[in-house]
């Protein structure tokens, strides 16, 4: 009796939820969602496990789709391939939304244990964003998120590509009527923004793709490499237009040319080098570089693919140190430039890099200028040698041998370090040798030379001495007075 009672008030507790929900679900359930997207109309889990499901469209009798107690489903095969239910609960899926299907929607939950019925309307409404034409570089970006209907308590924030808060971003300014307006975009900028929609406690997402046409990424640090007839000189240069777009795009801003530009480094003495044109870019068709200066430049890249703008130069010199600039010029003035610079390690050694046995030498790994306080040089003697028996510090630039031995000669290689990374090397190969018997007999045949000349000036000045005695006339002889009574000097009279 007890269980029956109840029962009876449990079943009277249903029905008097469900007369709740009929009575609140009056009022419609708001969703957002974008034509060509997916959007959940959501609908928790209600009533006992048996439970008949059904969704109607508008002010259809037809439902769209049914699932009956036994987890059976029926779709409208209108809807087929865009209708789903969830697997959890009672939502329903919409996948590629049309314009049409901004509407209302409603779902009918029937228990059969105990028998109950609750419905929920809900009202589709259509968020956009316009679509922007591929933008350049530095160039600003608007984009504006439309709401049809807009209720209290509605919110709009942005989100990057990066799904970085545009509210964090200093570039951005983000306006009541959900506009937004990004200054100098870059690369980094390209791909889908999203303007999110906070209502309700729940979100609903537009998104829009953004094509920012761009040079690759500029080069935070110099480019290193090497003395070397063997040395690979890669100056980087292309559009970062990825795919599906192509060069089309591109030519939409009507290019008007381009240029490789280069600026030597300083050398010792003057203040800076002789501003150079290396190449033109010619617009064809078809589209290729025009060498203006013999450099050994390989310019073939370009003629691969048209995004390509990359030069290349096989052979590196301590004149190929400086500033590379890639420039691209479209209409109206607009100019897309990447600079980068080239640092060229060279080693040398003093004397040339032929030394005698005992000899000091003194051997240089340097850029053509001191190095910066983050770069430091190691020194990789041949195998046959030791630094430490040198007793020279081997992260010096400068690396001094006293005195030139046999196990010193052979392939000493210099490395550039920043932190934990390699940036180039570059070897000299040092000839140690001995001083040959030639040159010995060379230095006895002068030495004996300079000995018979110094002795022959000798003899002549003694012989001129001699003869200048003999033919020097003789003088007389003093006459000495003897006096008889000599007396003592003085004066006497008469």
């Amino acid at each position: 009796m007890r269980k029956y009672k109840m029962k009876c008030v449990s079943g009277f507790l249903s029905i008097v939820i469900a007369l709740f929900i009929s009575s609140t679900g009056a009022e419609d359930v708001v969703v957002y969602g974008q034509v060509g997207e997916t959007v959940t109309l959501p609908r928790s889990k209600w009533g006992s496990e048996r439970v008949l499901v059904q969704w109607f469209f508008g002010m259809d009798t037809q439902p769209l789709i049914t699932r009956n107690s036994h987890g059976r489903e029926t779709i409208d095969p209108v809807w087929k391939d865009r209708l789903s239910l969830s697997k959890t609960d009672f939502s329903l899926i919409i996948n590629n939304i049309r314009l049409e299907d901004f509407k209302s929607f409603k779902c009918e939950l029937k228990d059969f244990m105990p028998q109950t019925t609750t419905s929920v309307t809900f009202r589709l409404f259509r968020v956009s964003v316009q679509p922007v034409s591929p933008l350049l570089a530095g160039k600003n970006l608007n984009l504006k998120c439309d709401i049809e209907e807009i209720f209290k308590g509605t919110q709009r924030r942005w989100l990057s590509p990066q799904k970085q808060d545009l509210n964090e971003d200093k570039r951005a300014q983000i306006r009541n009527d959900g506009s937004l307006t990004v200054m100098s975009v870059t690369g980094q900028d390209h791909g889908e923004w999203t303007c999110v929609v906070t209502y309700q406690g729940r979100e609903a997402y537009a998104n829009t793709p953004v094509t920012v046409i761009d040079l690759s990424p500029a080069h935070p640090q110099p480019i290193y490499t090497s003395v070397s007839s063997l040395s690979l000189l890669h100056l980087p240069c292309f559009f970062s237009i990825p795919p599906p777009l192509s060069w089309s795009d591109s030519q939409e801003k009507s290019i008007q040319g381009g240029r490789w530009t280069f600026t030597p480094s300083p050398v010792a003495g003057s203040l800076t080098g002789v501003f150079q044109t290396l190449a033109n870019l010619s617009l064809g068709p078809p589209l290729a570089w025009v060498v203006n200066q013999k450099r050994g430049l390989d310019v073939s890249a370009l003629q691969k693919t048209n995004l390509n703008l990359s030069l290349s130069k096989k052979g590196v010199t301590e004149g190929d140190r400086g500033e590379y600039t890639c420039a691209v010029e479209f209409q109206r003035g607009d100019t897309l430039k990447r600079s980068m610079r080239v640092e060229v390690l060279q080693v040398f050694s003093s004397p040339a890099p032929v030394a005698f046995v005992g000899q000091e030498v003194n051997l240089t790994c340097t850029l053509g200028h001191p190095l910066t306080s983050d770069l430091k040089v190691k020194w990789i003697p041949p195998r046959q040698s030791s630094l430490l028996a040198l007793g020279s510090d081997p992260d010096s630039a400068h690396l001094t041998i006293p005195e030139a031995r046999d196990i010193n000669g052979g392939r000493w290689r210099c490395e550039l370090w920043r932190n934990k990374t390699k940036l180039t090397s570059v070897e000299i190969t040092l000839k140690i040798e001995r001083v040959p018997m030639d040159v010995w007999l060379l230095v006895t045949i002068c030495g004996a030379a300079v000995i018979f000349v110094l002795l022959l000036i000798l003899t002549v000045i003694l012989n001129r001495r001699h003869r200048q005695r003999v033919t020097m006339p003789r003088r007389g002889k003093r006459r000495i007075c003897r006096c008889k009574d000599p007396q003592p000097k003085g004066f006497y009279r008469n």
